[in-house]
């Protein structure tokens, strides 16, 4: 009987089996979870989860209804695309398709002392005990995540102070001008700007210039990178995570990769690009189930879906909903609209004049405008 091994247990495992389902696969589904918890959605992780208003997000996923051999916490360990066959700390799991979907794993400084992150449900239900009103609580990093965390400990009744590099709370990611629109909701936070930090010790952070930021609880916010170790030796294209084409294909036969693990061609923006989002994921997987069940069949290239959408997140902080759409690059023009009091947006334009990102400030209805605008402005694959 045709297997297909699922490496990964998120939002993208559950879709793809889901769509593996729907249209037919009728043969043996393996998804391999390093976690003990089956499934969930990751954004309530930092936001409802975070504030105490539930204990987990449960995603759709009926392992007797979708005839999954579910097997929590075991993890993927080495692949063998020659032998197709899965290494785990649980034995071996040959394969006939596979589905990387490992996700990406957070970036830690230095240094000896506790750092807590958020990107699993058990570190939001961790850190979520720790924000106790008085509490010292220091975040390395003004990004998304740290905004989102920061929003959580104020309103728990926490000190705290937020160390960036940047000029601006996510100006490594929006550039200095509009991530300064965003530094005034940091106005209950010790925010330090341009501030190195050269490790996290025991009871507080040491910064580049010697000085000590005492700590009761200590949030590194500063990034993830692509869960690619176990995939060293494996003959796989790597770089800023797994090489895919546009039809979400490795360069092994029978191997597809999504989400947050994948480095995907976009013929949209003729570049590389990993987009750590829940859009994204979603949608992917559903794309990648179908190029499996294509390469089982031996079906042509000409047949193939596939996945190139205008990328798009959100994030809730200090009682904003931020919204983006699109993929700005280090030469697009940003043009900052303040007009709407408290509601600002941001419109990025390529030097050719097409608009390529949008950001709004609690400003929903404007969203679908922005994504068609930008969609008609990059076309999709033909």
């Amino acid at each position: 009987m045709t297997r297909i091994v699922v490496a990964g247990a998120g939002l993208a495992a559950a879709r793809a089996c889901a769509a593996l389902r729907r249209t037919g696969f009728d043969g043996e589904l393996v998804v391999l979870g390093a976690e003990p918890h089956p499934p969930y959605d990751r954004p309530p992780l930092s936001k409802a989860v975070l504030r105490g208003d539930r204990d987990d997000a449960p995603l759709p996923f009926d392992v007797d209804a979708l005839g999954v051999r579910f097997r929590a916490g075991v993890t993927a360990t080495g692949l063998n695309t020659a032998e197709r066959v899965v290494r785990t700390d649980g034995g071996d799991e040959p394969y006939d398709g596979l589905l990387l979907a490992t996700g990406a794993e957070p970036v830690r400084l230095p240094g000896d002392g506790e750092q807590l992150t958020v990107r699993t449900l058990d570190d939001a239900i961790a850190l979520r005990a720790r924000l106790a009103a008085g509490a010292r609580v220091v975040i390395i990093g003004a990004s998304w995540i740290g905004a989102e965390v920061a929003t959580a400990a104020l309103a728990a009744g926490c000190r705290v102070t937020c160390l960036e590099a940047g000029v601006a709370p996510l100006s490594a990611a929006l550039g200095g001008e509009v991530g300064a629109l965003l530094t005034p909701w940091w106005a209950d936070v010790d925010l330090r700007l341009d501030t190195k930090v050269a490790s996290v010790d025991p009871g507080g952070v040491l910064l580049a210039d010697g000085s000590i930021v005492p700590a009761d609880v200590v949030v590194t916010g500063i990034g993830v990178r692509p869960a690619t170790g176990w995939l060293t030796g494996s003959g796989l294209e790597l770089g800023n995570g797994v090489h895919v084409d546009e039809h979400l294909r490795t360069s092994a036969s029978g191997v597809v990769a999504v989400g947050d693990l994948a480095a995907r061609w976009s013929p949209r923006t003729g570049a590389r690009l990993r987009v750590e989002h829940w859009d994204e994921a979603g949608a992917a997987a559903s794309v990648a189930a179908r190029v499996l069940l294509a390469h089982i069949a031996g079906g042509s290239d000409a047949d193939l879906p596939g996945h190139d959408p205008v990328p798009y997140f959100w994030s809730d902080q200090f009682g904003r909903k931020v919204q983006y759409v699109g993929h700005h690059g280090p030469a697009d023009r940003a043009e900052i609209d303040t007009s709407d009091e408290g509601k600002p947006a941001v419109h990025w334009y390529a030097p050719d004049g097409r608009l390529t990102a949008w950001l709004g400030v609690n400003r929903m209805k404007e969203l679908a405008a922005a994504r068609k605008q930008i969609a008609e402005a990059t076309p999709p694959l033909p």
